[in-house]
């Protein structure tokens, strides 16, 4: 019998590829746009082809994994997506790349859900902690470390071997996990059962499914950039999409042979897991996107620099995991998670205190801080996800959390940087209507600089606009920086918010790794 602690950093590496894909690119489209003679914003389809794939075949990664075999399935997706990693390092213009990373997110998708599933068969009840603590270090960690590693491969190499470095790696994957990973009894029982009964393909589930969550992908992705629903393709985009996914939803219900087993969120535990899970995603890509987006328009950070704010949280993420995989086995997980989520809660609150003032120490401690939180929260929710999941059915149930966790961080980013400019114009009105020349602090300080400009040489007149255009310019950074606190206080409110349901949960036997009273 293979040592599951092979298998563990096996299916860990593999997750890690293709999450770290996800943000690895986003630095280098500028780069890429102007190599290809391409616009800004048509470069940013190489990211929304590649949420949109990824988006659809999550869900129904399940299903393909008990149809094609989950071992067959998994190195199936690593295949692909090494492959279609090449022919995006290799693309010649921004045509083929966008269509290449629709591949790419096609055939990554399954790498998530297939890597949790194996875990959660390989390893029994209480030693899931460590192996999802192991899991976890990869998926969070990859957003953090994409953006730092992706500006330095770009600036030192080119943009293109930010592709090409996953074909190395997807090699050795493949040989290794050919070698070492087999379906566990129960799974392959289980799949030759339903092969023998014959498996009809769920066409219009599939067509339902495509469509809904497609389009909510480019929604979410391209809704702030058009203005949202005051854009008639966003607006049918989403009439579409909503009744797209709820026509899936009634339909999938009423199926014997679902696409997506959606019966498995009327289990309370897993129900309760995957809204957790959303939250988390929501939370840790929203934040992502905050801090370096902060850093870099309001203090002039470097996309290198301001990835290296993130980067040491993720580093205490590494750190912290293994204690709260080990913790799992001996605390109840509903502890564990309203604990994390108070403290990414506070973590939250403390950002609302920097200024324009604040240096890069501050901003690196409250990433860590807040670090902290989120490594509290991973394993325990997994942990208590599929506590209550029959092994027959772990598939199905990692394909359907792991959507949560994307949907929740597409829904995060779309938020924050929705309201990040809605409460700057908020903010902007009331500074502004404080720079009128009845205020004495405003005719004090344009005189103060009026000054000053003066005495190095302009005339009053042109010492006036000066004046005027760096008061300005202060009005617009003290807006946008009053604006990025009120995103992190709006995060903190929702994790806030959400403690009290975790005690919806079934109370856990640790030790055991059952849940208490029944199922």
């Amino acid at each position: 019998m293979i040592n599951p602690w092979l298998v563990a950093p096996l299916v860990a590496l593999a997750a890690f590829m293709e999450v770290l894909d996800i943000s690895i690119a986003n630095v280098s489209l500028q780069h890429i746009a102007g190599d290809l003679s391409a616009g800004q914003d048509e470069s940013t389809w190489v990211l929304t082809s590649y949420l949109v794939t990824n988006a659809i075949v999550l869900p129904m990664s399940g299903w393909l994994s008990e149809a094609m075999g989950r071992k067959r399935f998994f190195v199936a997706c690593i295949v692909g997506f090494s492959i279609s990693s090449l022919a995006c390092g290799l693309a010649p213009t921004l045509g083929s790349l966008i269509f290449f990373r629709a591949i790419q997110g096609l055939t990554g998708g399954g790498l998530q859900p297939s890597s949790q599933a194996i875990l959660a068969d390989t390893f029994p009840p209480h030693q899931r902690g460590m192996a999802f603590a192991l899991y976890g270090m990869a998926v969070v960690f990859a957003p953090a470390i994409g953006p730092t590693l992706g500006g330095w491969i770009t600036d030192e190499v080119s943009w293109r071997w930010v592709f090409l470095l996953n074909v190395p790696v997807g090699i050795v994957l493949t040989i290794l996990v050919g070698a070492l990973i087999e379906d566990p009894p129960a799974f392959t029982r289980m799949r030759e059962e339903k092969l023998r009964r014959g498996r009809k393909v769920d066409k219009i589930g599939f067509l339902l499914l495509s469509l809904g969550l497609g389009l909510l992908q480019v929604v979410l992705d391209k809704g702030e950039e058009d203005d949202w629903f005051s854009s008639p393709l966003i607006l049918w985009m989403t009439i579409l999409s909503a009744i797209s996914l709820i026509a899936f939803v009634l339909w999938e219900l009423g199926e014997k042979d679902p696409l997506v087993d959606l019966h498995l969120l009327a289990d309370r535990n897993f129900g309760m897991a995957n809204l957790l899970m959303f939250l988390l995603g929501f939370i840790l890509l929203g934040s992502t996107v905050l801090l370096p987006e902060m850093v870099q328009r309001l203090f002039g950070y470097t996309a290198t620099l301001a990835g290296l704010v993130i980067t040491p949280g993720g580093l205490s993420i590494i750190l912290v995991m293994p204690m709260v995989g080990r913790l799992v086995s001996v605390v109840d997980s509903r502890h564990l998670i309203a604990l994390g989520l108070f403290v990414c809660a506070m973590a939250l609150f403390h950002m609302t205190d920097f200024s324009l003032q604040t240096d890069y120490r501050t901003f690196v401690w409250a990433r860590i801080y807040q670090a902290l939180g989120l490594a509290l929260l991973f394993i325990p929710i997994n942990t208590a996800a599929f506590r209550t999941i029959a092994p027959d059915k772990t598939s199905a149930a990692s394909s359907l959390i792991n959507v949560s966790r994307n949907l929740g961080g597409s829904f995060g980013i779309s938020l924050v940087v929705t309201y990040l400019s809605r409460f700057g114009q908020e903010h902007q009105t009331v500074l502004v209507a404080h720079t009128a020349p009845s205020n004495d602090v405003f005719r004090h300080w344009v005189g103060q600089l009026t000054g000053l400009f003066q005495l190095h040489g302009d005339g009053a007149a042109a010492a006036n606009r000066k004046a005027m255009g760096e008061l300005y310019g202060l009005v617009q950074s003290q807006a946008m920086m009053q604006a990025f606190l009120d995103d992190f206080r709006l995060l903190a409110v929702i994790f806030l918010v959400v403690i009290p349901f975790v005690y919806l949960m079934r109370k856990s036997n640790p030790r055991s790794g059952g849940p208490v009273g029944g199922h």
